[in-house]
């Protein structure tokens, strides 16, 4: 009985800091998409269907596929178009080629600020993987976790 009067307060105490800690859409992703990413992604970007009809035209107007929603980034995580975002966000050192992603450099001002922005995506997927949807098992899917 003892040992449940210590381990339950400690409980409590810890609960709301591992909770806080959690990388969500709202709190982390959100203000970063909107700071690095919606001059090109934001609302007045095509959504995909339609960017991938006419690419080049977008392309050259500086503008990507729509993502400034929960659900329009979670179609690039794990959505029909699953690991696009990670492949293009990515630093490339994993990889074998070294080479990092086309909207690597986006992710901040200087190499640290994209490290650490890089590090909040990798948390809020949960499972970073490169691979294509179609390449993607079930599993892999699963671990992707993204939360709102």
């Amino acid at each position: 009985m003892k040992k449940y009067l210590i381990v339950l307060p400690l409980a409590m105490f810890f609960i709301p800091v591992l909770s806080a800690a959690q990388v969500t859409y709202q709190k982390d992703i959100r203000p970063i998409m909107e700071a690095r990413c919606s001059m090109c992604h934001g609302y007045q970007s095509p959504l995909i269907d339609e960017f991938k009809k006419d690419k080049d035209k977008f392309v050259k107007q500086n503008k990507g596929p729509r993502m400034d929603s929960y659900e329009l980034l979670l179609e690039f995580v794990k959505g029909k178009d699953a690991g696009a975002m990670m492949r293009r966000l990515d630093d490339g050192i994993s990889k074998e080629d070294k080479k990092p992603g086309n909207m690597y450099i986006f992710l901040g001002k200087d190499e640290p600020e994209r490290q650490k922005n890089l590090k909040t995506f990798k948390d809020w997927v949960g499972s970073w993987n490169l691979k294509r949807r179609k390449d993607l098992t079930a599993e892999e899917v699963k671990k992707i976790t993204a939360p709102r």
